[in-house]
């Protein structure tokens, strides 16, 4: 550790009296805004009061002047129900949070909602309230840690990563994944402390759970500690915490016995202190009890904030000296600093996207092994990219040549092996990005994002920057059957608000979808192909489309020869597809064409992106009147916006080589080419009103 971000790491003896009144406010606002909002978890947030008072006054290293300063100490609500807890303190400390907003907590349009959410407060560093993923998120934070420390030293990058999580994240499999793989990389920075209340909603844990959590978790390799009754000792707290911070190669589990709702007289170790509200009567007493005036609500007293300010302030000096150092060593203008902009921003540097590859058409790749090279050809220019799978790295192109893997050894290694923690993978993702500095790339196949769906919710809702690599995208995967076939999964994810999912058609929209995922904000799902696949023509001139969503491949007007401009009357028809079976596409309208029919085809990998051109855009590509027919080796679920009918899978796969299964379920050019002219028989007979993009 430098002498510049050394840590003080005596423990402090006494509590003055203030100190313990600030605990006892911190009790009083978690029963009040609750009550206030009739709705809301008070008893965690009393029980804890001491341990956040001690985290935030005397262990954290943060300036509440500067939220995003880079190198301060990340600290996680994993219990997220407990939010009175961390707005609280983020109100005293300074971080601009208001009294008006502790008494919005839980309504419409506040800075406080129900659960932490970290779009809403400066402070809030993720988004949790479903257990189990911010342990898992913290995991990431710390893996992020430990990469810039290596690449940029402590004298810029030198923090850790508290969580304080509950009996309910121990009890989620996720947090499992998580700390498995905190334990096999070491994770030094990392500290969880457990509120071991002894209390669900249910009623007590001994009705669900009678496990050794500290031998558990000696068992990943943690240094654990059973820190017992000591809940309301703050000495003891922080020490239990210095303690930890010194165990600096392993991440560090803590155990702490508290008692729910406490000095509560009648919610003590109440299961219902868990989730409801404190009669009034009970928080008059429960005041009293605490020497806090007991008709009064949020009541916070001026030597209180005093002193919280005071203790929200007191690494301003440090903050300073940081800029000053970071200033120092990558002065702004030079090419070290651009670097580390471009990092931070999770970006690309200028004209990254010029490495690229481009691939002729008539090669053929899968689109998995596409995205391999284009990560590989842009992990230079790309700093912050990181990337991994969840036991499948080489078979869902997330293997970084040459790269050592994240770990001890190799502490700035930007390739990660996840193991099979699907789930563990989605949160420790979108705790790497929520750190900055790191952009997260993670594998597995497609089927198997169900597994790692609450992370990518949280993703999305978050809009943290990750890109997912989801592999073996259909049926054509063949002989594992249905099982790892998705079917359903493309219609879910596009279902999902935030979520940017891209489905290319081959290699080089493939490398745009790439670039999209590195250029925009929020989430990325590139949905990729096991088999190889054409790579079509008009795609390396055309690929730049994809940003907006769907493009014209192929105009009803154009020879076999390439692209052309749109002219004449129209197409009499427009297929449309994604994915592998926009090459289908391609083969149905040369034969419709043959017979006289003019066949439009458009590649529509994005459907986010396309509805973000408006409809004039729309009716540009998919035609204004004309009849649509979709193809996609998945659900039907809702091609019902974009196409008069689909060529679609409403059944799960089945075991056979992917080609004959595809085969077998029609997506195939004869097909779409008989229910083409069938669409149009159609439509002669009963005229509509345009298509869905009309």
């Amino acid at each position: 550790m430098s002498e510049t971000t050394a840590k003080d790491t005596s423990a402090t003896k006494e509590m003055s009296p203030v100190e313990q009144l600030g605990i006892n406010v911190v009790r009083g606002l978690a029963m009040d805004m609750p009550r206030r909002a009739n709705s809301g978890h008070p008893g965690t947030a009393m029980a804890l009061a001491p341990l956040a008072h001690v985290l935030w006054t005397k262990v954290m290293r943060y300036d509440a002047a500067d939220p995003a300063w880079p190198d301060r100490d990340r600290f996680i609500l994993s219990a997220g129900h407990a939010s009175p807890l961390i707005y609280s303190m983020l109100y005293l400390t300074g971080y601009g949070l208001t009294m008006g907003d502790l008494q919005a907590f839980r309504q419409l349009g506040s800075r406080t909602p129900g659960h932490p959410e970290s779009a809403e407060l400066p402070g809030v560093e993720v988004t949790t309230g479903p257990l189990g993923q911010g342990v898992s998120n913290s995991v990431g934070m710390a893996v992020a840690e430990r990469i810039l420390r290596a690449q940029y030293g402590p004298e810029l990058i030198d923090h850790y990563t508290f969580v304080i999580c509950s009996d309910g994240d121990l009890m989620e499999g996720v947090s499992h994944e998580a700390a498995s793989l905190a334990g096999r990389l070491g994770l030094g920075r990392l500290i969880w402390v457990y509120d071991d209340n002894h209390i669900t909603i249910d009623g007590p844990t001994e009705i669900t759970l009678h496990d050794d959590a500290v031998k558990r978790f000696s068992a990943y390799g943690w240094h654990t500690e059973d820190l017992g009754e000591i809940a309301n000792d703050t000495a003891a707290l922080e020490a239990a915490l210095r303690r930890a911070m010194e165990a600096e190669d392993r991440p560090s589990f803590l155990q702490l016995r508290s008692h729910i709702g406490w000095p509560a007289p009648h919610m003590t170790d109440n299961p219902k202190a868990h989730g409801d509200p404190f009669d009034p009567d009970e928080i008059k007493t429960t005041k009293q009890i605490l020497g806090l005036p007991p008709e009064e609500t949020f009541y916070v007293p001026k030597e209180v904030v005093d002193y919280y300010h005071q203790a929200g302030s007191r690494f301003g000096a440090n903050r300073e000296a940081w800029y000053e150092r970071l200033e120092s060593q990558l002065p702004k203008g030079s090419e070290e600093r651009e670097r580390w902009d471009a990092q931070w921003a999770a970006r690309g540097l200028p004209g990254y996207e010029k490495l690229l590859p481009i691939w002729k058409a008539g090669d053929k790749l899968a689109t998995r092994a596409a995205v391999k090279a284009c990560f590989n050809a842009v992990l230079d220019a790309v700093p912050s990219l990181v990337s991994g799978g969840a036991d499948l790295t080489g078979n869902t192109g997330t293997a970084l040549d040459g790269e050592p893997r994240q770990g001890k050894d190799h502490p700035e290694g930007r390739q990660i092996a996840f193991g099979v923690r699907e789930h563990g993978m989605g949160g420790t993702m979108v705790g790497m990005a929520r750190h900055g500095g790191v952009l997260p790339v993670g594998g597995t196949f497609f089927v198997f994002s169900d597994y790692m769906r609450g992370a990518v919710r949280l993703a999305a809702l978050s809009q943290s920057k990750v890109i997912y690599s989801w592999t073996h995208d259909s049926v054509g995967l063949g002989q594992d059957g249905p099982t790892h076939q998705p079917v359903e999964q493309l219609a879910a994810m596009r279902a999902m608000p935030g979520l940017r999912v891209i489905r290319p058609a081959d290699a080089n929209e493939t490398a745009q979808a790439v670039r999209v995922a590195v250029d925009s904000d929020g989430p990325t799902a590139l949905i990729l192909s096991r088999q190889n696949i054409p790579v079509l023509p008009g795609t390396a001139e055309r690929a730049e489309l994809l940003a907006r969503g769907g493009y014209i491949l192929r105009a009803e007007a154009e020879a076999a020869a390439g692209p052309a401009d749109i002219d004449g009357p129209g197409p009499d028809l427009v297929l449309v597809g994604t994915g592998s079976e926009v090459s289908v596409c391609l083969a149905a309208a040369e034969q419709l064409e043959a017979e006289g029919t003019r066949v439009r085809v458009v590649s529509l990998p994005c459907w986010e992106l396309f509805q973000e051109q408006g409809t004039a855009y729309q009716r540009e590509v998919l035609g204004d009147g004309v009849p649509v027919l979709a193809v996609e080796a998945a659900s039907s679920f809702g091609w019902e916006r974009w196409a008069d009918e689909s060529v679609s899978l409403d059944r799960f796969g089945a075991s056979g080589p992917g080609a004959e299964v595809l085969a077998h379920f029609g997506f195939t050019p004869d097909n779409v080419a008989a229910r083409a002219r069938a669409l149009i028989e159609a439509r002669k007979k009963n005229p509509r009103r345009g298509n869905k993009a009309s």
